[in-house]
């Protein structure tokens, strides 16, 4: 099973998301932008792993209250457009619990330091090559309150994200 934790994007933030992405087209950007249900902000990347279980005990052991996620601004990897994101020191505290715990518990995961950033689209083609100017970058907020465990797997159409199992802030 290929997993991730991730943060589950909806109401103000997604619609902000998907706005952005509707000007980013409109001005030309070129790229596969990701569906409104697939966008989320990925805390650990595990990939290939057989034990689903044992990373929601790891979750569901990191203990977290409340906390706001903003977005705003725009960024690249490469060819990967993305949206900025940030909670805080909330965010950046559960993330540190949450990968130690996945560290200390023998789970593999991408160890690159966390950037918070939630991919807008992949394969990314500029107008003239360079970020078209004008676009307003989204900008919203949410509070969250629940942590997914994610699988992804690919379909005709591209990934197919399903959430297998959630903690809240409120406990499991």
């Amino acid at each position: 099973m290929r997993l991730f934790i991730a943060l589950r994007l909806g109401g103000e933030v997604r619609d902000a998301l998907l706005r952005a992405g509707e000007e980013l087209r409109k001005s030309g950007v070129g790229g596969r932008f990701v569906p409104a249900e697939n966008l989320h902000l990925t805390l650990a990347f595990i990939g290939e792993y057989a034990d689903p279980d044992a990373v929601w005990e790891v979750m569901a052991a990191a203990p977290f209250s409340p906390f706001e996620l903003k977005i705003g601004g725009f960024g690249c990897f490469g060819s990967t457009l993305w949206a900025g994101a940030g909670g805080g020191e909330e965010l950046a505290w559960y993330v540190k619990r949450l990968r130690r715990g996945l560290a200390d518990a023998g789970i593999p995961f991408d160890r690159k330091a966390f950037l918070p950033h939630i991919t807008l689209a992949r394969n990314a083609a500029f107008p003239g090559g360079r970020f078209p100017g004008g676009i307003a970058a989204p900008s919203a907020a949410m509070t969250v309150e629940r942590v997914s465990l994610m699988r992804s797997d690919r379909g005709k159409r591209g990934m197919i994200y399903t959430e297998i199992a959630v903690v809240t802030a409120a406990g499991r």
